[in-house]
């Protein structure tokens, strides 16, 4: 590697580690996602610790817990004096852009089928260069924002589409440092008839095996769990078309050697398990929470290596920035790991991680399903607002279907302890749902946040933060 590198972030949506073959899938084949694990770094514990799109999304840029940010459900609008990963790069002398799926704006909610539009300025967060959309799931001739209120459509299939926005920003920037992050909404649910090319399909079997958390399908219920995940692979297999074309495209312009590659997903799906409905997520459950994270970075990530780094969303902008020699802004709340994840010799990871979810939907602030789990790379122990709790050896039972909250006191006193810890270190308290309504304005902006409240949320930031 020579000079600082290049960034290409590939941010899946939906897309569980589960379901790759390189964390245990058999049924597909992912040969461009194992080839970019083959040239780097596998992560087997990184976890959507809010497994909710927007959450994770704001945990992502701006390197704050929802706690922080305020985005504890969806199509929230984002305060303007968030510092984000796209600033501390592009002060950085970075050309920053941002292609695909926003979902950190209210875009044209509540109307979510309609050309929405994400404004020019900080409701961007900082990327100078956008071909994205805040939320749609037309993945054939869908559309992103373009500049003046305009939107473009693409011709075919989203996951082409969106490489060929990057590639042309990529061309564009010469020999500038690039950072890009390219956002496909699959494999995310869709209301169209069809989900993938008929040639993705293909690479998928007719008849699928679920594993045993998942209960008998009962094929008369509204959704069907094999047939919804038939499609659910049919996406992973086109996603990882877009990783081959990436990586051809960056060989091709000789690009590789000096280029941070990273795939990963905002959270998972439950594909039926513990009989939960197949394309839910936000629970407390490795098919909810273990996300695929696999980067590449020729000279400084050893190749073919498998790392058990417990990483978190907020971890990931501050250890990016160690990687490019980018400043850490002081707003990040997240812990450097990039030591770890190159295993150099004492580095420091984290014993453990907080996991939560906030109510019972995921785009209103309705009661129900509220949850605080402390997820350490062995065992996760949750408490549920009804009362329950749960304990799970994740290495002896990966499917979850012993809870040995009741065998083991022990145990359950310290992550139990722990989890205690890590809520009181961010002012986070189990409530319901609906105790956090003054938290939001009319315009669904962000106006109180779990330290209190907080000053015009369209302000500027302050940017002597940044260093």
């Amino acid at each position: 590697m020579t000079g600082r590198p290049n960034v290409v972030f590939i941010l899946a949506d939906q897309l569980r580690a589960a379901s790759l073959p390189l964390y245990g899938e058999r049924q597909i084949a992912t040969p461009h996602i194992d080839r970019l694990a083959a040239g780097g770094v596998t992560l087997t514990n990184a976890v959507s610790s809010c497994p909710v799109c927007t959450p994770y999304r704001s945990m992502l840029l701006t390197g704050r817990h929802p706690q922080q940010t305020g985005h504890i459900i969806n199509f929230v609008r984002t305060r303007h004096d968030e510092i984000s990963l796209a600033d501390a790069f592009g002060r950085s002398g970075y050309r920053t852009s941002w292609i695909g799926k926003w979902h950190l704006h209210t875009g044209s909610f509540p109307q979510v089928g309609g050309c929405d539009y994400v404004p020019e300025g900080r409701d961007r967060l900082g990327f100078a260069h956008w071909r994205g959309y805040n939320f749609h799931s037309k993945y054939f001739d869908g559309w992103v924002n373009v500049d003046d209120w305009r939107n473009e459509r693409w011709k075919g299939y989203e996951t082409d589409a969106l490489n060929r926005y990057a590639f042309e920003f990529i061309d564009s920037a010469g020999d500038e440092p690039f950072c890009v992050f390219l956002s496909p909404h699959q494999p995310h649910v869709t209301g169209e008839s069809a989900f993938a090319p008929d040639h993705c399909y293909d690479r998928v079997p007719q008849h699928l095996e679920l594993p045993a958390n998942v209960p008998a399908p009962d094929e008369g219920k509204w959704y069907k769990p094999r047939e919804m995940y038939r499609h659910y692979l049919a996406m992973t297999v086109a996603l990882d078309d877009m990783v081959g074309q990436m990586l051809d495209y960056l060989d091709a312009r000789g690009l590789s050697a000096n280029t941070l590659v990273v795939f990963t997903s905002d959270h998972g799906t439950q594909a039926g398990a513990h009989g939960i409905e197949p394309w839910a997520k936000k629970m407390p459950y490795e098919e909810s929470l273990l996300v695929p994270f696999v980067m590449r970075l020729p000279g400084v990530l050893a190749g073919g290596v498998r790392r058990d780094v417990l990483t978190a969303p907020v971890d990931i902008f501050p250890s990016l920035c160690s990687l490019c020699g980018v400043p850490v802004p002081r707003t990040v709340a997240g812990r450097d790991l990039s030591a770890a994840w190159r295993g150099a010799d004492g580095a420091a990871g984290q014993d453990a991680v907080l996991c939560m979810n906030f109510g019972g939907a995921y785009d209103y602030l309705v009661d129900g399903t509220e949850w605080r789990a402390v997820r350490t790379a062995d065992h996760i122990f949750t408490r549920w607002l009804d009362g329950r709790e749960e304990l799970f050896d994740l290495r002896a039972d990966p499917l979850q279907m012993d809870n040995l909250v009741a065998r083991e006191a022990d145990l359950r006193g310290r992550l139990d302890a722990r989890l205690t810890e890590l809520m009181a270190a961010i002012g986070d308290q189990l409530v319901p749902c609906t105790a956090y309504r003054g938290w939001f304005d009319a315009q669904r902006r962000v106006i109180r946040n779990a330290s209190g409240p907080l000053p015009d949320p369209e302000a500027q930031p302050d940017w002597s933060l940044l260093q």
